[in-house]
């Protein structure tokens, strides 16, 4: 027989057990039992649209993540706003999911003018925003920026990868380059030249252009006449797209160097006519979904798979989708590893504690590793050259330091 001091003890023992539980759960905004809401800023329409894939492709994985139960049990509320690839709409749309959403964070918000615009007002807000979809140099900044995290490979490193290998191979090099005028551009600008180091004087022409100009046709001209032998491209897709068909009709042939942002075959590639684009090279950290070597590979299965049961409108082969794909799984594991302690500062906890982290679309020897320290993910690049058809890898992996 139990008697009154015992049930004393066993309620005070399930009133611990319970207030236990409760402690264990804790929630910011955004976050609760049932639900975790996230938001992102993306360029549905305006002059780089054709980045929404990347965001519609997230939107799918978190439907599937959905209908899976969720993470934790909690349902994803993914809420991702058109913002036309303009500042001041961008403010406003973040503004909207920060103050009227209550989203718990911002994931994966496309674009260096753009996320620049909010940069402040999250920090200041102390909200998340992860994994931003631009590689300038300036999210990698814990010091100033402690709410920020990257979520694309570093424009800086990736061109070192090509001033690298122009050096060893092009021993004669003449350089021609055009770049974005802005942070996307003038990044990739500068660790090019840091990369040819005192060879940077075998640049012997570069121009800019601004992102709403309607075409770049007479600066390719420009590039063109300098005599350079060596082109390198650091442009959106649509200007990729144009810098590829110009030169091919004007009959130049130089060895063209592209950066990955402009290499997709979907974006890029086939509006400038396949067969414009042999011999370009690019370094990519992404499996190449077009390339036939991963068709039997099992992430690319699993991955042509989601594409068919939640993105079925998509093309498989758009190298933005892949990284829409990519991305969803690691804020799924990021949400994962935060578990019942919902709140922004242990989100943060999360994202800038990932080591060597191996997903199924990353190329060979390419894994993600973020400390507070170092909020890069990317460290290790590959090299791959298009052929009329697909891109093909070449040399070893490229490990490039901060």
């Amino acid at each position: 027989m139990i008697g009154i001091r015992s049930l004393a003890v066993i309620a005070a023992v399930g009133l611990s057990a319970a207030s236990l539980a409760y402690a264990q759960k804790k929630y910011d905004p955004g976050a609760s039992d049932t639900e975790i809401r996230i938001g992102q800023t993306m360029p549905y329409s305006g002059p780089a649209s054709a980045y929404g894939a990347q965001g519609k492709s997230e939107i799918a994985y978190f439907r599937m993540v959905n209908a899976r139960g969720g993470i934790n049990g909690r349902k994803i509320n993914f809420i991702s706003l058109d913002d036309g690839y303009s500042p001041p709409k961008t403010v406003e749309q973040t503004r909207k999911l920060v103050e009227e959403d209550q989203v718990l964070a911002l994931v994966n918000s496309i674009g260096t003018p753009t996320n620049s615009a909010v940069h402040k007002y999250l920090n200041q807000k102390k909200v998340p925003q992860l994994l931003v979809s631009t590689g300038a140099a300036k999210w990698n900044d814990p010091k100033n920026f402690p709410w920020t995290t990257p979520g694309y490979p570093p424009y800086e490193q990736e061109a070192r990868v090509y001033a690298k290998h122009i050096l060893a191979n092009h021993p004669d090099a003449k350089i021609a380059l055009i770049y974005q005028n802005d942070d996307f551009g003038k990044d990739y600008l500068k660790g090019f030249k840091d990369g040819l180091g005192a060879s940077v004087n075998r640049i012997v022409k570069e121009v800019s252009y601004e992102i709403s100009d309607p075409t770049v046709d007479s600066q390719v001209i420009d590039l063109k006449s300098s005599g350079a032998n060596v082109l390198f491209t650091i442009t959106t897709p649509k200007f990729g797209a144009q810098v590829i068909r110009r030169v091919a009709e004007l009959g130049w042939k130089p060895a063209h160097y592209i950066v990955s942002v402009s290499a997709a075959r979907s974006q890029a590639l086939e509006p400038a006519g396949l067969q414009n684009a042999v011999g370009l090279i690019t370094a990519s950290t992404l499996k190449e979904p077009s390339d036939p070597t991963w068709d039997k590979d099992p992430g690319m299965i699993e991955y042509r798979k989601f594409m068919k049961e939640w993105f079925p409108d998509g093309d498989p082969n758009n190298t933005g989708i892949a990284l829409g794909f990519v991305i969803g799984q690691l804020v799924e594991h990021i949400l994962k590893g935060a578990g019942d302690e919902l709140t922004r500062a242990n989100l943060m906890k999360q994202a800038t504690n990932i080591h060597d982290l191996s997903l199924p679309l990353l190329l060979p020897g390419v894994t993600l590793t973020v400390t507070p320290e170092d909020l890069n993910p990317f460290h290790t690049f590959r090299t791959m050259r298009f052929d009329g058809t697909r891109w093909t890898l070449f040399g070893d992996p490229i490990a490039v330091g901060r």
